[in-house]
């Protein structure tokens, strides 16, 4: 019987420790991720942290690929009239109401565009009506715009105009509920918007053809360069506003 009861008191001392280690052990753990969230965070709260960490990065704009500096001087050397400012402010009135005409499907909000914008517009709300679902974009708020590319090939110009923006998304079923996103926080992304250089689009019966080759009016020779003032066989002035016209031609989230 003695025996019985000494047995006993071992295993309670025993059991006693291991909860005493197993405690001590806990209050050691949240002492130390205290001290982490508190060095990393400033703050005694882990998940206080990690929150401050989402709202930080909600609030901050996405960084653009500016070249700009780079790219405006030879578009510039290409194309004299080119008026960047302009053009900017263009690109970022596109891309808003690209945004606004897929979340109120209505091509008819879109500012301007060659007819593959609206073909990618068009797609894109018929995409949403096939699957019963709502793209939405609200409190759209432009951060910067830059040039991020410009190429030419085959008689094709094209300036690439990137954009970081917020705005509030979230995309809701045809009964209204939420599937996916958020009402109430922001998102931070990114845009390209692009900008090409065609002939006048009376003069073009496929605006997807952006390879034509332009020819003097007066001896008929090649104009091998994009911005030519002046033919270089006969001497000829090129009317530059004449013969060609921009256009935006796709709107890409990156």
């Amino acid at each position: 019987m003695n025996m019985t009861l000494i047995m006993t008191a071992v295993v309670l001392i025993l059991l006693l420790c291991v909860i005493g280690a197993a405690a001590y052990g806990i209050s050691r753990l949240k002492r130390g991720i205290r001290e982490f969230s508190r060095q990393v965070f400033g703050t005694d709260s882990l998940k206080e942290g990690f929150d401050r960490v989402e709202e930080e990065y909600q609030e901050t704009p996405k960084s653009v690929s500016a070249m700009t500096g780079l790219y405006l001087p030879k578009i510039k050397k290409d194309f004299p009239q080119f008026q960047y400012d302009d053009m900017r402010v263009r690109a970022e009135n596109v891309l808003t109401s690209y945004l606004m005409a897929v979340s109120a499907a209505d091509q008819g909000l879109l500012k301007e565009g060659s007819q593959e914008l609206r073909d990618q517009l068009e797609m894109k709300i018929i995409q949403q009506k096939n699957s019963g679902e709502r793209e939405h974009f609200e409190k759209v708020r432009i951060h910067r715009t830059e040039i991020t590319d410009y190429k030419k090939r085959e008689g094709r110009c094209t300036v690439m105009f990137q954009t970081s923006l917020q705005y509030r998304y979230y995309v809701t079923a045809e009964t209204g509920e939420l599937v996916r996103g958020s009402r109430d926080r922001e998102k931070q992304t990114r845009y390209n918007t692009e900008l090409v250089y065609i002939q006048d689009r009376e003069k073009v019966q496929d605006e997807r053809d952006l390879s034509l080759g332009i020819n003097c009016p007066n001896c008929g020779a090649p104009i091998s360069g994009l911005g030519e003032k002046v033919c270089a066989y006969c001497g000829t002035p090129v009317v530059e506003l004449n013969l060609y016209a921009w256009t935006f031609h796709r709107v890409t989230e990156v």
